[in-house]
């Protein structure tokens, strides 16, 4: 009989086992090159983001034990705290500029390694103090204004197609809602010279009329137009004067803050009137005074697609953070926090 040959030296063995070797190192190649989704990096960045509030900014402090940022904004891998000893644990550390008037000796004695801290103000620069202070102090700023790192509006118009003209029943041609009531102000100043044409029904602490919280809109709606006059002026400084005691009421703001075109960037053009459109505060009265029906209702045609969103809960602003986080550049410092708030 002839000779067996042995098993390896047949063709198809070999090549049976060449293909198995190749195939394998393929394999073991794609884990090398395209780690597990279970290795440790992957596994970090799975991790929440802790999100520490140095000190809150409103007297009151709610409950943030939760995951608050799914269970209200359905965003997701975000832990807020404000517990300090997590300090350590924190990826971002938020220091509202209300709570630092102290001075930096009430700061974290050290900054972690790829930790950043985050500067938070909703004043106008006007009224916004010692910010010197606080150079080479903060890695991003989260304000009003919309080159901030993390933008914090007062309000918007988000889009709602269901949406109807809605206009409340008038009683009245103009109102102000004022508390703080200064005479060097520039909106003391319009509202003295405009009151000469017009009357004007004025609320609030000022004027020994406050209103409370679920007065205040059943009140202003009952007016034509309101008087949003900002205290200072600056580049996007539009409050809640605007957004909610305006728009949300549903009167027509006259406005007194930053340029039209600023406005324009947040609202339609045929939404609200400027005090600038005007030559005169006599003809901006006659104006109003003289205003038709037909008119008057053009001015809520932004109804008819968006409906307005305030912004009131800080827990809804400092979630924001979380969303922003993969887009915002880490390490770098504001050399002059002044310097960008006043330009």
């Amino acid at each position: 009989l002839p000779l067996q040959r042995p098993l390896w030296g047949r063709p198809g063995v070999k090549v049976l086992v060449t293909a198995l070797v190749f195939v394998t190192t393929l394999w073991n190649l794609k884990f090398f090159l395209n780690p597990s989704k279970d290795s440790g990096e992957e596994y970090k960045h799975r991790e929440p983001l802790v999100i520490l509030v140095w000190e809150w900014p409103s007297k009151q402090v709610p409950n943030i034990s939760r995951d608050v940022c799914h269970e209200l904004y359905s965003i997701t891998g975000c832990q807020l705290t404000t517990e300090r000893q997590l300090l350590h644990q924190a990826n971002v550390v938020v220091f509202p500029h209300s709570r630092l008037q102290s001075g930096r000796d009430k700061l974290p004695k050290e900054r972690l390694l790829g930790q950043n801290w985050v500067w938070v103000s909703l004043e106008s620069p006007s009224n916004t103090r010692a910010l010197a202070a606080w150079n080479q102090t903060f890695n991003w700023v989260m304000t009003y204004r919309q080159d901030s790192d993390i933008f914090m509006p007062y309000g918007k118009l988000v889009p709602n197609r269901s949406a109807t003209m809605n206009i409340p029943a008038k009683t009245s041609l103009v109102s102000w809602v004022i508390s703080n009531y200064h005479r060097t102000q520039k909106r003391a100043e319009v509202y003295r010279n405009l009151s000469r044409y017009l009357h004007v029904n004025i609320y609030g602490k000022a004027n020994n009329k406050p209103l409370c919280k679920d007065c205040l809109l059943p009140t202003i709606s009952k007016s034509k137009f309101y008087l949003a006059f900002e205290n200072s002026i600056h580049r996007d400084y539009i409050t809640e004067k605007l957004w909610r005691n305006s728009l949300l009421a549903g009167t027509v703001p006259v406005v007194l803050g930053p340029p039209r075109a600023n406005y324009e960037q947040f609202v339609p053009a045929d939404s609200f009137i400027h005090v600038n459109d005007f030559v005169s505060l006599e003809e901006l009265a006659t104006f109003l005074k003289t205003m038709n029906a037909s008119r008057y209702q053009q001015f809520f045609a932004w109804q008819k697609n968006f409906s307005v969103k305030l912004y009131t809960d800080w827990r809804e602003r400092i979630c924001a953070i979380c969303t922003a986080y993969p887009h915002l550049p880490h390490g770098r410092l504001y050399p002059d926090l002044q310097r960008w708030f006043n330009s």
